[in-house]
């Protein structure tokens, strides 16, 4: 699985593409370029980006009109989206750019640490969202199964239940101590999940402990 994240360039100018690139050359992402409004929301249909840099000002779809469409799909609405624009620009324009769903202005021509500074944000944001959303699917993948096949708490489990439920236990602990850190950008749902899980984990426990202590010692 490719571990880079993409981030969307949209400028209708091969100069700022070029110039965009040089500077975020350095993060080690994956840059996709777009040269329209239309071509970026193309591209958004099938790939998912840590953030978008958009220039205000393009021909036929301007930036506005690019993050209100943005903004409208369910899919990339909580995109985020730093508008570009020149530094004499109207004044409106922050106003516009904010109302349109815009995080952030950056004015060009750029300040290479400052534009890096920022996306870098995104990035990390974007690599911790995902790492969550795959140990969500994964502990629901678990909680289905210790629902499904819930033991019967009055019969004595066989010895080959044990070592599934510590490994079980053991990736249980490992995430609710990063859930703990992440808390404030986990996915919905998520520690509802861990709380199941760990729920069911106890009730395995209890079951599996009598098997444990009548287990005889191994004798050489």
């Amino acid at each position: 699985m490719d571990d880079k994240a993409k981030i969307l360039l949209v400028d209708d100018r091969e100069e700022n593409l070029i110039a965009l690139e040089a500077i975020l050359s350095s993060l080690d992402q994956d840059l996709v370029r777009a040269t329209s409004g239309e071509e970026a929301l193309k591209a958004l249909l099938t790939d998912e980006y840590a953030v978008i840099l958009l220039d205000v000002v393009m021909p036929s779809m301007d930036g506005f009109e690019t993050a209100r469409d943005i903004k409208r799909r369910k899919k990339t609405r909580d995109v985020p989206i730093i508008f570009l624009t020149a530094v004499n620009s109207d004044p409106d324009y922050a106003f516009r750019g904010y109302a349109a769903g815009a995080v952030d202005f950056i004015a060009k021509p750029f300040d290479p640490w400052v534009l890096r500074a920022k996306v870098s944000v995104f990035v990390e944001l974007h690599n911790k969202n995902r790492q969550l959303r795959e140990q969500a699917a994964l502990l629901r993948e678990q909680a289905t199964l210790l629902r499904t096949s819930r033991p019967d708490l009055g019969a004595m489990p066989s010895s080959e239940h044990v070592e599934p439920l510590a490994h079980v236990s053991t990736r249980l602990t490992a995430v609710e101590e990063q859930v703990s850190v992440l808390t404030a950008h986990a996915p919905p749902g998520l520690e509802q999940v861990v709380d199941e899980l760990d729920s069911r984990v106890a009730e395995l426990r209890m079951a599996f402990d009598p098997l444990r202590m009548s287990r005889p010692e191994s004798t050489d």
